[in-house]
């Protein structure tokens, strides 16, 4: 199972400084990078084994978070 670091900052560092000056100005970017830092916490619990689930509830929140992921770039590019 993979254990990477999957947060922005982590996977974009090229958009640190706009990531957060998004996340001060833009209520709807700070929302949605928000709901995708939890997310993000729960697949990392869920795939070092402090929670458990099924298999196909992880692999639906993994689908989840690329979405958040996704919607968070195209605003980052602009």
């Amino acid at each position: 199972m993979s254990l990477e670091k999957h947060d922005l900052v982590h996977d974009l560092p090229e958009y640190r400084e706009r990531i957060h000056q998004l996340k001060l100005e833009d209520h709807h970017f700070a929302r949605l990078f928000k709901e995708y830092h939890n997310l993000n916490h729960e697949v990392r619990r869920i795939e070092q084994g402090v929670e458990n689930t099924s298999d196909v509830y992880l692999e639906d929140r993994k689908k989840v978070r690329l979405k958040l992921k996704d919607e968070l770039y195209n605003i980052i590019r602009g």
